[in-house]
């Protein structure tokens, strides 16, 4: 197989390139130069948001069995694109999000939903919901429904997260001490290891599959405690490496009622949690999943996402990377202090 991988170098889209690597893919990563993509790939480098920026793409008459693309913003970029490449290559996968589903999704929501509306094809940056339907937009005008597959992952954890929800638990466990713990423990969660994300894409693109695939855990994979007790576990003590300078890290388990009333905001100051009963709980860890399931998504243990994202943590410096675009995650240690009491 041929893959043009648009992006590559970070992330999903890297996750993506190891695994066409892995299993033998000819790869072609086109990117901006920032980062290094993994060895073994041809490079193509372009800016797609500039005037000139695909010049690398149309100056050769290279063609591909698939192109996959993770665009997040303007919709237009990945209209030029997929325009572009719609004649030199057979399939066009697009890692889209659950959240192009109209507000508020019901519990247990699949890709029959409803949708966003107000998404274009042609639109510059709006917002993250239509950006991405119109990202999707763009492929199926491009390709047409038979030679499209959308991606539609919902929270996405690993190594290489450059989002921070992960990394800023496993540092929060490293520094010790008591560690604010919304509950309730047994909440279930709904995420994809960005490395199982990467495989089904592939195996789906072989199998020939074609639409839209909400590709995320089944609801209660791992549950809360089950992710912050990983994250202690590899983290959060002497035994882990940790320097612990204020000793273990011990989870406080705090009632939900007790976090909002202190006024931090779910997902962004405390990563991955959202209080059960929300629209947002609904939406981020409680869609359905089953066709992809169906069609061989395989998850691995949380345990085992959460120590190979220490392991590759520490492997660079023990600093993750940020995406600019996206809010810095975490909460104040003098907030969490005031609400455990201390």
């Amino acid at each position: 197989m041929r893959l043009l991988m648009l992006g590559g170098t970070e992330f999903v889209g890297r996750a993506v390139v190891e695994a066409a690597l892995a299993r033998g893919w000819d790869v072609t990563v086109f990117h901006r130069g920032r980062h290094e993509p993994p060895a073994g790939v041809r490079s193509l480098h372009g800016d797609r948001t500039s005037p000139d920026g695909l010049a690398a793409l149309a100056g050769t008459e290279e063609e591909w069995d698939v192109v996959v693309d993770t665009w997040s913003a303007a919709p237009r970029v990945v209209r030029d694109s997929a325009r572009l490449l719609a004649d030199r290559a057979r399939r066009y996968v697009y890692v889209s999000s659950c959240s192009v589903y109209a507000w508020p999704p019901a519990a247990g929501y699949d890709e029959d939903s409803p949708v966003v509306e107000g998404a274009s094809a042609d639109a510059e940056q709006t917002d993250y919901a239509r950006d991405k339907r119109g990202g999707e937009l763009a492929v199926l005008d491009a390709f047409g429904a038979e030679r499209a597959l959308l991606v539609r992952a919902g929270l996405i954890l690993g190594p290489y997260e450059n989002i921070g929800r992960l990394p800023w638990w496993l540092d929060r466990m490293a520094r010790g001490g008591p560690v604010l713990a919304p509950g309730p423990r047994e909440l279930p969660l709904q995420y994809v290891d960005v490395r199982d994300l990467a495989e089904w894409t592939l195996g789906a693109v072989e199998a020939g599959a074609e639409g839209a695939y909400n590709v995320i855990s089944p609801s209660g994979h791992a549950t809360m405690g089950a992710l912050l007790d990983a994250c202690v576990q590899v983290a959060g003590g002497p035994a882990a490496g940790s320097p612990a300078a204020e000793g273990p890290a011990e989870l406080r388990w705090t009632d939900p009622e007790v976090v909002l009333a202190a006024g931090i905001e779910p997902w962004i100051q405390l990563p991955v949690w959202v209080p059960p009963g929300s629209e947002s709980y609904d939406a981020m860890h409680r869609a359905d999943v089953s066709r992809a399931v169906g069609d061989g998504l395989r998850c691995r243990p949380v345990a085992e996402t959460v120590a190979d994202t220490w392991s590759w943590l520490q492997g660079i410096g023990g600093t993750a990377p940020q995406r600019p675009d996206r809010p810095v995650v975490g909460l104040d240690p003098s907030v969490e202090a005031k609400v455990l009491g201390g």
